[in-house]
């Protein structure tokens, strides 16, 4: 097997084989034109994102700027997905976000960790696990996703969270590292913010 094959197999590998490096230098030159690319020319971003990403569903944006081992290339978007600006995905594998999902500003999403063995670590060796995000989730400010971690559908991830292990559907979960709250109910339906309530109105 291949450095570049080891990639997306979970086992340890040299990220700085030459074959490697040539790719993804080619996406990040990519990415960083995105970077430049004024906000009003909202046309070219989007078409600009659908050769960056593995995926990009419709009405997907991502606020410049934002940072990617790869530019994006192991991201797969759903639709109406929504990123705020400082976005860093390290993509060295397979990122997947769901649907109607919103990424907080600064909001880090890792899939590269490298051996706690000190040998291994002085010789830039690396491994990859996916990381998924589910549908209509909400990651406040400054999260971090840490690699091979699955987040349920509907889950809110509190602002500053550093998420190390997986978070079911469903839930308010905060902290580092974070823990389950409480389920998302009743209470939810009633009220947007503390004593804020919600009109009812908005549910028609």
């Amino acid at each position: 097997m291949t450095e570049r094959e080891k990639i997306h197999s979970g086992n340890i590998y040299w990220p700085n084989d030459p074959t490697i490096m040539e790719e993804q230098l080619g996406y990040l030159d990519l990415m960083d034109e995105y970077n430049r690319t004024p906000r009003r020319l909202q046309a070219q971003r989007a078409e600009m994102l659908k050769k960056l990403f593995a995926e990009v569903g419709e009405n997907c944006y991502i606020e410049s700027p934002y940072f990617a081992n790869w530019g994006g290339h192991h991201v797969h978007l759903g639709a109406n997905v929504y990123a705020n600006a400082g976005l860093t995905l390290v993509d060295d594998t397979h990122i997947y976000v769901g649907d109607h999902t919103m990424l907080g500003p600064n909001v880090t999403i890792a899939t590269a960790g490298h051996p706690i063995d000190p040998v291994l670590r002085s010789r830039g060796l690396q491994y990859n696990l996916p990381v998924h995000i589910g549908k209509n989730c909400w990651l406040g400010a400054g999260v971090i996703v840490m690699p091979g971690v699955t987040i349920g559908d509907n889950t809110v991830i509190g602002a500053g969270s550093i998420v190390t292990k997986d978070i079911p559907s469903g839930v308010v979960a905060v902290g580092n590292p974070c823990r389950v709250m409480r389920q998302v109910g009743e209470h939810d339906r009633k009220y947007y913010y503390r004593d804020r309530e919600i009109d009812p109105a908005l549910f028609e």
